[in-house]
């Protein structure tokens, strides 16, 4: 396993949520890396939540746009985070990374209405 800040440097990774039947579903996802945890956003009715709550098992690794794994697969728990706090952090972190990407997404989300939708996932690796 390589360490978070060489596994931070990767623009995506593939989130593998599991199926009530035991399959996987992988999407690639931006994230970014504090305090030794990972945090993404997502739409808050996604799929990706619906099934986090039913399971906090996933899998992590590295990846391209089309979820091509580029790395060692880690085995994680990942939970959905409500502390503002926590969720000002990983923000934070998400716009230092992707800067005017994130920004964008961030106001076509606000002129939308979605950025109060958003779900944040932390990821204990």
């Amino acid at each position: 396993m390589t360490d978070l800040a060489t596994f931070d440097r990767h623009r995506y990774m593939v989130l593998a949520t599991l199926r009530r039947t035991g399959g996987e579903v992988r999407t690639p996802v931006w994230f970014a890396a504090v305090d030794g945890k990972i945090y993404l956003f997502t739409a808050g009715e996604s799929g990706k939540v619906k099934r986090l709550r039913c399971s906090s098992r996933a899998r992590v690794a590295p990846s391209d746009l089309h979820a091509g794994a580029r790395g060692e697969w880690w085995d994680v728990a990942a939970r959905i985070v409500t502390e503002p706090g926590v969720i000002a952090r990983a923000h934070s972190a998400l716009r230092a990374k992707y800067g005017w990407q994130m920004w964008l997404g961030d106001l076509f989300s606000r002129l939308t209405g979605r950025i109060r939708r958003r779900a944040w996932i932390e990821i204990e690796v």
